[in-house]
C-alpha cells in the first residue's frame, strides 16, 4: 500500500429471509490488504463447510509484501481450498462447492480474483465499474448473444454456475489488476445482493460517505426486496492520507 493512501473496510452478512443456514463467509485481513466473500453452493451438501474452507485458506495464507507475489499467494490459497473441498467431496461421495471473490490492495495496486458469480465492483469518480464477470451458464449465453443482459437478470438458470471451487480436481482462477486511486470504493458481494439490486441502485447507495451506513443500507435494500438468498457485502475504501505540516514555534518575548 502506498504511504500516501489508507484503506478502510466494513463487512456484513445476513442469512436472508428464506434460507435457514447462512452459507456465505467473508475474510477481512485489513493489515495485509486482503478481503474476500465466499458463497457456499446452494442445493449442495455442506455449502457452509465449503465456503468456510475457502475463507480458512485465505486467512491462513502468508501474504508477502510484494504485490505480484501476494497476488500469486492469494491464487494459490484458492487452489488449495479447491483441493481440500474436492477431496472431501470425494470422501463423502457428495457434491459441495463455493464461489469466491477476493480483493488484494497493496503497493498502490489492486487485484480482484474470482471463481463463480460472487462479484467485485469499484465506484470511481461516481461511476460503478464491474471488475468481475460471472462464471455462470447465463453469462455464457449473454456472451454468445443468445440473450440480452436484461433477459439474463431474471433467467430461471441464473444460479447455475459454469465454474466453482471444489467441483473438480482442476480449477481456473480469473484475475484482473490495476492501480488504485484515492477515492476508490470497492464492493465485494455474494449474488444474494446483486440478485436484488441493479448497478444503478448499488452505485446510489455506495455513494453515501458514511461507509458503515452504506453497507447497512445495501443489506437492508436486499432484505426489503425479499432476500431469498444469503446476503454478504464488503466495502473497501481507499483514501488519501492527510498530510500534516508542522511550522516552527514562535516564542513571545
Amino acid at each position: 500500500m502506498s504511504a500516501s493512501l489508507r484503506v478502510r473496510a466494513v463487512a456484513g452478512t445476513h442469512p436472508g429471509l428464506v434460507r435457514r443456514i447462512n452459507e456465505d463467509r467473508y475474510c477481512a485481513r485489513d493489515t495485509v490488504g486482503l478481503w474476500a466473500v465466499a458463497d457456499g453452493m446452494g442445493g449442495h451438501s455442506h455449502g457452509d463447510w465449503a465456503s468456510n474452507a475457502v475463507v480458512q485458506a485465505l486467512e491462513s495464507a502468508g501474504v508477502p509484501h510484494d504485490f505480484r507475489s501476494a497476488t500469486q499467494t492469494v491464487a494459490d490459497a484458492i487452489h488449495s481450498a479447491n483441493r481440500r473441498i474436492w477431496g472431501e467431496a470425494q470422501r463423502r461421495a457428495q457434491q459441495m462447492g463455493s464461489t469466491v471473490v477476493a480483493l488484494l490492495v497493496q503497493d498502490g495496486c489492486f487485484a480482484a480474483l474470482w471463481v463463480g458469480d460472487s462479484r467485485a465492483y469499484v465506484l470511481r469518480d461516481g461511476t460503478l465499474h464491474p471488475l468481475t464477470r460471472d462464471h455462470s451458464q447465463v453469462q455464457e449465453m449473454v456472451d454468445r448473444g443468445l440473450i440480452t443482459p436484461d433477459e439474463a437478470r431474471n433467467h430461471p438458470r441464473g444460479h447455475v454456475l459454469a465454474r466453482a471451487i471444489g467441483v473438480g480436481a482442476r480449477l481456473a482462477v480469473d484475475v484482473v489488476t490495476d492501480e488504485v486511486a484515492a477515492g476508490d470504493l470497492f464492493l465485494l458481494c455474494s449474488d444474494g445482493l446483486t440478485g436484488m439490486l441493479d448497478e444503478t441502485m448499488l452505485a446510489r447507495i455506495m455513494a453515501d460517505p458514511d461507509r458503515q451506513m452504506a453497507l447497512d443500507a445495501l443489506i437492508a435494500a436486499a432484505l426489503e426486496g425479499g432476500a431469498p438468498d444469503n446476503v454478504t457485502a464488503i466495502l473497501v475504501s481507499v483514501q488519501e492520507t492527510t498530510q500534516l505540516t508542522l511550522t516552527p514555534a514562535v516564542s513571545a518575548l
